[in-house]
């Protein structure tokens, strides 16, 4: 195809969960699309990402619940752990997903897919491999990758990131973790489930961006599993090679201290993929952070969108396809779109999980000042929780003076399934009062939330009469 030129309606860069769904749903509608992919199909979601690591979180989940007493009158037992297995497990799942994220499948659909580079060469042009592409529109869909911070020693450290640890045929002895966001803790559970020692170094709070409270119930289970945990610990260096690191970590006061592990996996954040991209040709403006774009998700050059992890804000597989969405139905049907980011949740898939979407009481606060209510019941008071042995946790939720449902916060069993009704409440502008009348199954967790939001009621009621409905749904509802 050397020296070929085409002129499809839209190029796509980059072949992760939201090029893809743009790539799907224009192909759906008979558009001409072009998509480019230097690497995998499927990006980082299905290859290095949410795929592999939930796979891995599942085999550790079975070996804790083997060796877990919640008083049911089953024995604990010690599971047999076989590495090799797990590893396996996690290839099939994959495996199994890859087709549908395939080449094979994108050309099927009628979409042409160059793997190669891409690289704008001017405003209206992209060249792949000696393919020019000069399209109606543009969606820039390359993802993100591991950051990876400038200590000495690091390079010379043989560390991994979340793109190789899932490569390793063996299991850890003691994997040191630089870290504790969501990856960091989320594999730092998972592998001492597994059997290996784990130490987590955070130069702040671990899980800093969510509710404290919840975040503490967390990182407490974390430590009870033997989970070796060092916030506002800065790395000052990194000694040793591959198979025996040594981290030198800093506290407060200048104190240091020495970390020897068997691996090391450095999970700070990711930076978005901008590099070699052409930007500055095509009139593209961007920052460290990411590509800039305005609320329709469009860049600087108007030809050109920018969705996912490089357009600089939420790092989700689900955030990307949120974003394809919007860019779908702004360039196919000339709608005007707008990228609410409080609109998307986020969990953090350890055990108790922790769900979140919509405001946080910080930014509730900012908007509706003294007008914010927070609504909470405790996943302990629930029968079915109890019954399972599964009681900590809660739920949160923030209302303005209207009952308006501004944002959600669960923390416990299931949060990450639980939070879906919220994340339309929030999306869908929903007052506590409809999820009080709401019918739930009985004795299901999702009870909890209906729990909190009927406590809206119960500190303002003067009516006798009321007091006694609310108590009655409260304890029957």
């Amino acid at each position: 195809m050397s020296g070929t030129v085409l002129t499809p309606d839209i190029c796509i860069i980059g072949a992760g969960s939201g090029g893809l769904s743009v790539a799907a749903a224009a192909a759906a509608f008979g558009v001409e699309v072009v998509l480019i992919e230097k690497g995998l199909m499927g990006g980082d979601c299905l290859n290095y990402g949410c795929v592999p690591s939930k796979s891995l979180i599942a085999a550790a989940h079975q070996a804790h619940t083997m060796r877990s007493d919640k008083g049911l009158g089953v024995a604990p037992a010690d599971p047999v752990l076989d590495f090799a297995k797990t590893q396996a497990h996690l290839r099939s799942v994959i495996a199994a997903i890859a087709p549908h994220d395939s080449v094979e499948r994108f050309e099927g659909l009628g979409v042409t897919v160059l793997q190669s580079r891409a690289r704008f060469v001017d405003a209206e042009t992209v060249e792949a491999g000696g393919t020019r592409i000069r399209a109606r529109r543009f969606v820039i869909a390359t993802g993100s990758s591991p950051a990876v911070p400038p200590i000495p020693g690091l390079e010379e450290s043989g560390f991994l990131t979340n793109e190789t640890i899932f490569d390793l045929t063996e299991r850890p002895d003691h994997l040191i973790i630089i870290g504790g966001g969501p990856i960091g803790i989320e594999l730092a559970q998972a592998y001492r489930r597994l059997g290996a020692a784990v130490t987590v170094v955070e130069a702040q709070k671990a899980l800093s961006r969510e509710d404290e409270e919840a975040a503490s119930l967390v990182l407490s289970a974390l430590r009870e599993e033997g989970v070796v945990l060092h916030e506002g610990a800065k790395v000052v260096r990194v000694e040793g090679e591959a198979g025996a690191p040594v981290v030198v970590i800093e506290r407060e006061g200048g104190v240091q201290d020495r970390i020897s592990g068997s691996h090391l996996l450095v999970a700070v954040g990711r930076s978005p993929n901008i590099a070699d991209l052409g930007l500055e040709a095509a009139g593209i403006d961007f920052e460290r952070s990411g590509i800039r774009v305005d609320p329709d998700l469009r860049t600087a050059n108007r030809r050109v969108y920018a969705i996912g992890d490089v357009a600089g804000g939420l790092q989700f597989t689900h955030a990307a396809n949120y974003h394809a969405g919007l860019v779908v139905r702004a360039i196919l049907f000339r709608l005007p779109v707008r990228n609410r980011p409080h609109l998307v949740p986020r969990v953090t898939y350890c055990d108790p999980e922790l769900a979140h979407v919509g405001l946080s009481e910080a930014e509730a606060r900012e908007v509706h000042g003294d007008g914010v209510k927070v609504l909470r019941a405790e996943l302990g008071e629930n029968d079915r929780a109890r019954a399972e042995g599964v009681g900590r946790g809660f739920v949160k939720l923030l209302t303005d003076r209207r009952g308006r449902i501004l944002g959600a916060t669960i923390v416990g069993e299931s949060a990450g399934e639980l939070i879906a009704l919220w994340s339309l409440a929030v999306s869908r502008r929903l007052k506590v009062s409809a999820i009080a009348g709401l019918v739930l199954p009985y004795p299901t967790l999702s009870e909890t939330g209906k729990r909190a939001a009927v406590s809206y009621y119960s500190g303002s009621l003067e009516n006798p009469w009321l007091r006694g409905l609310v108590r009655f749904l409260r304890i029957f509802g």
